[in-house]
């Protein structure tokens, strides 16, 4: 799964990595990103991707209620395009989700421990996402998404049966926005087959409420 990860960019590199049109969206860096909260999301539009606020937790349009989103942070690649909640967002509204790097949580005999997964050569890169748009109400909307799911690479196999559907570059950014065609979407959401690096980090990242630097340093 991915229940947590962590955006330690400024626009400017995401612009440029995303190929973004003009404009400016106020980036945070943020090293304990939780279900719940607002994330920057990438979509396409008519005059090319833009970047907006979306809570991390789909809410599907048609939920009676919004709470559904917590339940609904990751959607599985092996059932995304046959699950209600998530079949009309994989055909009409898929969005990539920019990251730094993702934690896992590995068991030991000591209980379960923090790790910090990222890419050596990429400072920020894309998980596979969908979103959707619920109508409040009151009369007002909450665009939410979920990040797709896969089984783990090899490299991670040892810390967690699964990872978040890492698209690699440009070419798979354009087609996973773009494509029409369900079978050429489910050849993308396939585990990651880059270099990745993982390390263990503090504790600390168990609580949402940590959100600092430290969190991503590397402890024995």
């Amino acid at each position: 799964m991915c229940g947590r990860f962590i955006m330690t960019v400024d626009f400017a590199m995401l612009k440029a990595v995303f190929r973004l049109r003009a404009g400016y969206f106020d980036i945070k860096h943020r090293y304990n990103i939780a279900p719940g909260q607002d994330i920057p999301v990438v979509i396409p539009g008519p005059g090319g991707r833009d970047i907006r606020p979306m809570r991390w937790g789909l809410i599907p349009h048609w939920a009676g209620d919004e709470k559904i989103g917590r339940k609904l942070i990751n959607a599985r690649a092996e059932t995304v395009g046959e699950k209600p909640s998530f079949k009309s967002s994989l055909r009409r509204r898929r969005c990539l989700v920019p990251a730094s790097g993702f934690y896992e949580w590995q068991k030991t005999v000591r209980g379960k421990q923090p790790m910090l997964i990222t890419l050596p050569d990429q400072e920020v890169f894309a998980f596979a996402g969908i979103w959707d748009q619920w109508g409040t109400p009151q009369g007002g909307f909450i665009y939410s998404c979920s990040i797709i799911t896969t089984g783990a690479a090899r490299d991670l196999a040892d810390i967690h049966n699964r990872m978040p559907v890492i698209l690699s570059g440009e070419p798979e950014y354009d087609m996973w926005l773009s494509l029409d065609d369900p079978q050429l979407l489910q050849r993308l959401m396939k585990p990651y087959k880059g270099e990745m690096s993982a390390y263990q980090v503090s504790s600390r990242v168990n609580s949402p409420r940590e959100d600092d630097p430290g969190l991503i340093e590397r402890v024995e």
